[in-house]
Order: structure tokens, then sequence, then C-alpha cells
């Protein structure tokens, strides 16, 4: 079957169990499918658009209220749908950072942070991981006395992420959040995983702004995010334009000159807002998303010489393990070499884990049932015992 000629049919998540690491979080919900199919023209939502033109003044369908819910559903004042985290971070940047201002971020930043900082004409700074792999409150108060010194100013920015994309590993938030605020530097939080798969309360963590990612984790269609924030920051971000045309006079009303007046239209902000009623319930079942994980945890450290490189006990159902004196040593000698585990697992219908990755790679349990969390494990194991290598019994699995 085909979509078209030329387009091929994506029926992986409906064949496979799919523990790929960034789509985990991001898989439509029935409701957001029907949204996407009804809303798919490119300015759908735009059939009851009045003065002032702006999307989030919309009442119908209920885009305003959306807006409320969103601010309220990560312990903000404000918030915005922007087209990914990415823009997110670009729209804080683009509001504080000026050539040549430092930027903090970490180790552990996502590539797209450096980008934003980049856009802007900052100059990245990075906060050291320590040997778990965690940001420490410490070490981030340090490098901002640091990078003070060197560049004569405070950096004009942090930030910080909830939880990495590199280990899966929760870091020090709050405590960062304090150190920088001691020096008046705006902090923002780096959802990306987190929003829309765990509680999150940016008020409580401290924090000015918190970017979430809508297709990465909150069940919608790409490319969809949020940015919110306290009415503290809000009147800066969301900055209204004050351009006016030189020959004709023109104003532009109450545009926001960071989200270039509107952003998310048709299928992504509807399939967004479909999905978001089953989002905001299924963070509380966060602690049961963190047990079937670590049912794939357990069974990946029972074989022998393979490490989980993310914290202990897991945290976050992202995991980065390390294989090397195990499942990549199987590698050396089998005759489809990096490709057999990847190989076994596919004719398990298990997919997501980069073909010919033996050596390192990540995956993600979200969204798994316990039965399914199950099977994976003991795919796993059934793997490694298939090719000579040893297997703790259940009852001596840490």
């Amino acid at each position: 079957m085909k979509c078209t000629p030329g387009i091929e049919l994506r029926d992986l998540e409906e064949m496979n169990i799919n523990i790929d690491p960034i789509q985990a979080g991001g898989r439509l919900t029935a409701d957001a499918m029907k949204a996407v199919i009804a809303y798919g023209d490119g300015y759908s939502v735009c059939d009851n658009c009045r003065k002032p033109f702006r999307l989030d003044y919309i009442e119908k369908p209920p885009i305003a209220t959306f807006h409320d819910d969103l601010a309220a559903f990560v312990g903000m004042d404000e918030a915005r749908v922007v087209p990914g985290a990415r823009r997110g971070f670009q729209a804080v940047t683009g509001t504080y950072v000026q050539k040549g201002d430092p930027v903090l971020l970490t180790a552990l930043s996502h590539y797209t942070e450096f980008v934003a900082i980049e856009n802007a004409g900052g100059v990245p700074q990075e906060i050291p991981k320590d040997d778990l792999n965690i940001i420490r409150a410490d070490a981030a108060a340090e490098r901002i006395e640091e990078v003070s010194r060197t560049f004569g100013r405070p950096p004009a920015l942090l930030f910080i992420d909830h939880v990495d994309y590199q280990f899966g590993n929760c870091h020090e938030v709050r405590e960062i959040a304090r150190a920088a605020h001691r020096y008046d530097i705006p902090v923002l939080l780096n959802g990306a995983y987190t929003v829309g798969t765990m509680p999150v309360d940016g008020k409580d963590l401290g924090v000015d702004f918190v970017v979430g990612s809508g297709h990465k984790s909150m069940a919608a269609p790409a490319p969809s995010g949020v940015l919110a924030t306290t009415a503290e920051r809000a009147g800066e971000v969301f900055r209204t334009t004050q351009a006016r045309g030189d020959l004709t006079g023109r104003t532009f009303g109450i545009k926001e000159v960071e989200m270039m007046g509107c952003t998310l239209m048709g299928a992504t902000l509807m399939g967004m807002m479909a999905s978001f009623p089953h989002v905001r319930e299924r963070v509380n079942r966060w602690d049961e998303e963190l047990a079937n994980g670590r049912i794939v945890v357990d069974a990946l450290r029972s074989v022998e010489g393979t490490v989980v490189r993310s914290e202990m006990p897991r945290r976050h159902t992202l995991t980065r393990v390390d294989a090397t004196a195990s499942f990549d040593r199987v590698a050396g000698r089998h005759k489809k070499r990096g490709f057999f585990l990847s190989s076994a697992l596919k004719k398990r219908g298990i997919v997501g884990v980069i073909p010919g990755a033996t050596k390192v790679w990540k995956f993600n349990t979200y969204g798994l049932s316990r039965a399914q969390a199950e099977y994976v494990a003991a795919a796993y194991v059934e793997i490694a015992e298939e090719n000579g290598l040893s297997v703790a019994p259940p009852d001596e699995r840490a």
C-alpha cells in the first residue's frame, strides 16, 4: 500500500514496538489523527479569526483557551505555541541576547540551543557535567563567576535541560536556577523530553521560561511546541511590534515580534490540541512509565558486559546503553556484523534502535504497556543467549 505512487505508507507504529528515543512521546492519539485530517488545510484554523487577528485570540476552535491551559499545565503564567522547541529557544535568545553576549548552556545541551545562541550573536559557554553525567549547581555557580570575570558582565541567559537527550538524566534545575537568579540571569528550562510525558511545574523549579516539544513529547504533529513564561517576563519575550511603514505609515496591531505574528496553524496546532486532554492525563502515570522502563533496563544489565551509562536508578524512560563488552563482541564475529542486533530485534517486531549500533545506543520505552516492556526485555535476553552471552537469572538481577 502507498499514500501516492511516490510516498510509501508508514505503518511503523502499527506493526512494531518502536523504542526510538525521539519518537516515543510524539505518537499521535486517535483524536489527533482525526483533527489532522479535518484541519489539514493550511489556514484552516483561521476560519473564525477576527480582530485583533492573532492566533491566541481565536475562540472557535478554542485556541485562546488552549493557550491558557498550556500555561497552567507547565505551572507558568503565559504560553504560546511555537513551531518546535527550537523556535522557543530562538524567541528567548532573540529577546535577551545581543551580539557578543555570553550565554550559558551545558556540556549535554542539544545542538539547537547552540544554534539559537549563535543566531542571536551570542557566545555559548558550557557548564561541565560531573563524572555521573549530571549538571550540578556548584558547577553552574562556578561557571557563572568565571564567565562574568572573562566577559566583564554576567551571562545574558542560562539554558538548562530538564532531562538531556544524551543520557536521559535529570539535573539540578531548581538549584541552578537559584544560583543564576543571584546574578539576575534569566533561566530557560528545556523540557523537550519532559513537558507532556511527566509532571513539569516551571514556577516550582524556579525558572523563567519553559520550552516543550509537541512532536517529541506531546503526541503532536511536527513541527510543534510550547513556550511558557512568568508574568514578569511575558511582556519582554511576547512584546508586540512597534514597526511602522515609512511611506505608508502602516502599523500591525498587536502582532508579537518573536512569534512573527502567528505561529502554528492547521494540522500541527489542531493535532496538538486534540491530544492535549490525553497528554494532561498521562503525565499522572509517570511512575508506571518508569516502572516499565526499568524492566528493560534490568534485562539489559543482566547481560554480562552490558553497562547502563545513564544515572541509576533510572528517573526517565530514555536510557543510554554501553554494550561494547557484550553485544559488540558478538558483532565482531557475526556474519551480519553490527547489524545482527537490529536485525534480530526487527524479526521480533521491535524497531527504533539505530541499525548497526552495537557499542552504544539509546532507547526510550515511553508509552509501552507492561506486556510490551516485558516482551522487549525478553527479546534482548533471548538475543544475548542465542549468541553465547552470559545472562544472570531473574532472581539475581540488580
